[in-house]
Order: C-alpha cells, then sequence, then structure tokens
C-alpha cells in the first residue's frame, strides 16, 4: 500500500478523489487537509458519514511529508504550486489539479500570474492519459488537464492530421455548474441557473490557450482555436462540440476506432452522445461525422471525474506502477 493524502479537501474535486481512495486496494488514504482544518472530514462533506471518518487538518508541508508517498493538491492555482515546490524538493510525488503545471511558462504568465516554480515547470507531465500514459509511468509531477479541454483534445486530436488548418476551430463547450466550484456566486445562484443556459467568457476563455498549445505539442500544427464555454442548469456532466474543415475525405468513425482501439476508456459512439451517460465515470463518450469537408466533433465526460479527480487517480496510478484503471469508477448514475 502507497500512503497517500488529498490537499483541498474541502471542494468537490476533493470529494469525488476521497469517495475513490477510500476503496483503492492499492492506496491509503492517510492525511487530508485544507487551508483552515480543524475539522472531520464527514463534517465538511455529510454524504461520508459512515462510510470514513477522519480529521482534516491545517495543510502544512511538513505533516504531508511525514503521512503521504504521493499528494492531490486541489488546490486554486497560484495556491497549488507554493505547495508543490517544496513537497517535490522533499521527494513527495505530486499530482496537481491546477493550471500551475498544465501550460508552458508564457502561456502561464500570460493568462494566470507568474509563475513561483519555474525549477519544476518542466518536470510536469500533462494528465491527459490517452497521450502521455508512458510519460506519466516515470512522472514524479503530474498536471491535470482542464475539464473543458479534456474533453475537447480528447475528441479532436485524432482528426488533426486531416484538417485544413489555415480555417478556424470553433468549440461550442457546455457543463454543469459543478465545475464553478462551491463558492456561490450570483452566476451560479439558483435562480439565475434554473431553466437558464449561457455562455461566459466567450472567446476569452483561459482553456483556449491551452487547447491551442496542447494540438500544437502534439502534433505540431497551430491552429486558429474559438472556444465558448457555456453553463447549463445540471449538476454535473460536460458536453463539447468541435466543428473544423476537412482537407481530404475520412470516415470519422473509423478515424476514432483507430485512434482509441487500446484505450478502455473512450467509447466511439455510433449516434451523437449525452453527458448522462458518462455522469459519475471516467468515461469518455466521442461521435463524429461529417457533412462534405466539415466535421463535427462531439465528446462527454463527467467534468468532476474525467474532467478532474478520476483522471487524475489514473494518472497516481500509473506514477506508482499501478493498473490504470484501478479503483476508476465506471458505473454511470443512471437514470
Amino acid at each position: 500500500m502507497i500512503n497517500v493524502g488529498v490537499v483541498g479537501a474541502s471542494g468537490y474535486t476533493g470529494l469525488e478523489l476521497v469517495k475513490m481512495l477510500v476503496s483503492h486496494s492499492g492506496f491509503k488514504l492517510t492525511y487530508l487537509a485544507t487551508t483552515q482544518g480543524d475539522t472531520m472530514i464527514e463534517q465538511l462533506h455529510p454524504s461520508l458519514v459512515d462510510v470514513i471518518s477522519m480529521p482534516v487538518e491545517k495543510a502544512d508541508i511538513q505533516s504531508v511529508v511525514k503521512s503521504c508517498e504521493l499528494v492531490f493538491l486541489a488546490l486554486p492555482h497560484k495556491t497549488s504550486m507554493g505547495f508543490a515546490k517544496e513537497l517535490l524538493d522533499k521527494g513527495v510525488k505530486v499530482v496537481d489539479l491546477s493550471a500551475d503545471y498544465r501550460l508552458e511558462l508564457d502561456t502561464y504568465e500570460e493568462h494566470y500570474c507568474e509563475h513561483e516554480d519555474k525549477a519544476h515547470l518542466n518536470e510536469a507531465v500533462y494528465a491527459l492519459i490517452e497521450y502521455y500514459r508512458e510519460d506519466l509511468k516515470t512522472a514524479k509531477l503530474a498536471a491535470g488537464p482542464g475539464c473543458y479541454p479534456t474533453a475537447t483534445l480528447l475528441g479532436i486530436l485524432p482528426f488533426i492530421p486531416y484538417l485544413d488548418t489555415s480555417a478556424p476551430l470553433f468549440i461550442d463547450a457546455k457543463s454543469g455548474v459543478s465545475g464553478a466550484g462551491k463558492k456561490l456566486t450570483k452566476m451560479t445562484s439558483f435562480v439565475n441557473m434554473n431553466e437558464n443556459i449561457f455562455a461566459y467568457n466567450p472567446l476569452k476563455h483561459r482553456h483556449e490557450p491551452e487547447i491551442a498549445e496542447k494540438i500544437e505539442k502534439i502534433h505540431g500544427v497551430k491552429l486558429n482555436v474559438n472556444f465558448v464555454p457555456h453553463l447549463i442548469p445540471v449538476t454535473r456532466g460536460e458536453l463539447v462540440s468541435v466543428y473544423a474543415t476537412l482537407k481530404k475525405d475520412i470516415d470519422p468513425i473509423e478515424v476514432l476506432k483507430k485512434q482509441y482501439a487500446n484505450d478502455p476508456f473512450i467509447r466511439i459512439r455510433e449516434t451523437p452522445v449525452d453527458i448522462k451517460s458518462t455522469s459519475g465515470t471516467h468515461f469518455c463518450d466521442i461521435f463524429a461525422t461529417k457533412n462534405g469537408n466539415a466535421l463535427f466533433v462531439s465528446s462527454a465526460i463527467d467534468n468532476l471525474l474525467r474532467g478532474a479527480s478520476s483522471q487524475a487517480l489514473v494518472a497516481a496510478n500509473l506514477m506508482c506502477g499501478y493498473d490504470e484503471g484501478m479503483g476508476i469508477p465506471t458505473i454511470a448514475y443512471m437514470p
């Protein structure tokens, strides 16, 4: 058993990590922390009463080092790298769910803030599992992709070699409200969200440069990426639709099947995907079709799991020599 901890246990992604780690056969949950501490995990999350009883401490570097061989950081950007750099120097493996290690330095500082851990930035492995699986097996630091980039990249990456790269890429993305976190805002209040849908930060969202950067890193192609996210009145789930222009004739479903033939958590669908079928799971469902040279790709994930916590757990499994599917949820919340 490998001792692991979760720093940032009060949020939705922290809760999802705890739920999976409680029954994980290779990891022992030995440390839970928040920035305030002084509570119990079942007080933070009443749904865990009679499931797990464990103190939640105020986050402390030395306590993590004493308790853990690997730690999940479910913290906001900037806060996360402050913990990660010291933990890495002390030999603790880190899986970071924030944006702090997922981008190149220039991209990060343009869209977030000055980076405080440039020394470890180049060591980070982007934890988009299907494209960085082998790199993660030897990684000390895994950087979790954003939820929207996860769904978008898994859908569009197989098609990049067949695209007219002079044409813009348009991404229409819709996410449940849990993606905005637990903090209540005017935008996420019930009165505003109920029976409503709206775009936010269109063409200016921070996930747009992440998508463009990873397409270029994986395929060596620069694309004009246009990303528009929407909030929809559901708790969890994410549906991403990508519109692109083909330069050659292909069978979209066959392209997907060939790309993901050996990837157990990618499901290629013959009909358009929906969020309910992936809710509560690590699966990414993908559908694609074309009309002449117009390509439509649609992917669905659980934003809290495949878009954050279960993807982080798969990265940890690989980093520790376990099967990637160990402890990973596969049964959807249906109906």
